[in-house]
């Protein structure tokens, strides 16, 4: 029984932490394009790029 008395009140900090992250993630735009970045990786990178890469 004592072991509730901190671990409610760290279940609820450790809730609204995240509440909170996902908040931030949400007002600085993380989820706008979805699509985009999926899409992204099926098209190839150009040749020129792919030859200033290599060392």
């Amino acid at each position: 029984m004592d072991a509730l008395i901190l671990l409610v009140p760290l279940a609820l900090l450790m809730g609204l932490l995240g509440l909170a992250g996902f908040l931030w993630a949400l007002r600085s735009r993380q989820y706008d394009d979805l699509d985009g970045a999926a899409a992204r990786i099926l098209f190839d990178e150009p040749i020129q790029s792919r030859k200033d890469k290599t060392p």
